[in-house]
């Protein structure tokens, strides 16, 4: 079987995106990572599938998968591209558009100018929304020794619809990322994993980011990790409620007014190429 795909990115955050209403498939892991490999098969971050609605007060369904295989809740650069995808192939005329991830329920918007904004929902500070096994009151910094007794990290969690521990660095050009990622990450305080932030403060309308995503390693822009980032920073009081976040592969605007609100984010997204694999390869 030919199945048609198409390669997108978000800020460099690059996607293989399926659309499994008019070609529905089931891949296995494994598939997945042969897809996902960069010398033998297609090349991603993230591969985005969509799905017909499975309720119906929302246009389609979204999931999302690492290049490891792993499904993960929430991928905000995809929800761009997710936007931009059914627009662009007629899936649908509806401009807002409303998408069913694993948890939560997502508002995107393609502006006129091409730009995607997304409704990301509200942020949750509860340790167990993640989860983590530490200390259990909300938007409190939290420190763990990692990486055999070397590091002592100071950081803060949050949920954007997917898991994020949060550190604030002076220089990241100097900072550690992938040892302190790959350590952070998979600390068993955090039983699921989790993605992690390092964010450098420039002024209080702006910072710059890096991102260690589980089941993906550092990728060059992470849309959760920008909104995570953003309110972990503004709830620490760094940040005002509208910040410019300038991470490697590109800028993305943020918007977030407080406890009770949600986050707003606001970037590109962009085509790359079409093409098609026989399923029967991988």
């Amino acid at each position: 079987m030919q199945l048609p795909f198409t390669k997108m990115h978000g800020l460099g955050n690059d996607f293989v995106v399926l659309d499994l209403i008019s070609h529905p498939v089931k891949l296995s892991p494994a598939q997945i990572r042969k897809m996902a490999d960069r010398h033998f098969g297609i090349g991603f971050d993230q591969m985005l599938l969509i799905e017909p609605p499975s309720q119906p007060d929302v246009d389609f369904d979204y999931r999302i998968y690492n290049n490891d295989g792993s499904e993960v809740e929430h991928c905000g650069n995809g929800a761009r591209c997710f936007a931009r995808f059914v627009l662009d192939k007629g899936l649908t005329a509806r401009n807002p558009i409303r998408v069913k991830t694993v948890n939560r329920i997502l508002t995107l918007k393609v502006e006129s100018d091409g730009l995607v904004t997304v409704d990301m929902g509200m942020p949750d500070f509860s340790p167990t929304s993640l989860p983590f096994r530490g200390m259990q009151a909300p938007q409190h910094e939290r420190s763990l020794t990692i990486d055999g007794a070397q590091h002592t990290v100071s950081f803060r969690v949050v949920s954007v619809g997917n898991p994020h521990a949060v550190i604030v660095v002076d220089d990241l050009d100097t900072t550690p990322v992938q040892a302190i990622g790959t350590a952070l990450g998979s600390h068993p305080d955090f039983p699921r994993g989790v993605n992690v932030g390092f964010i450098q403060i420039l002024d209080k309308d702006t910072f710059k980011l890096r991102v260690y995503e589980r089941g993906a390693g550092e990728t060059i822009a992470c849309g959760t990790g920008a909104c995570a980032a953003m309110v972990a920073a503004r709830a620490a009081g760094l940040l005002n409620a509208d910040a410019l976040g300038r991470l490697t592969g590109g800028d993305l605007r943020l918007s977030w007014a407080g406890d009770g609100h949600a986050i707003i984010m606001c970037g590109p997204a962009t085509t790359v190429f079409e093409g098609s694999i026989d399923t029967h390869d991988l």
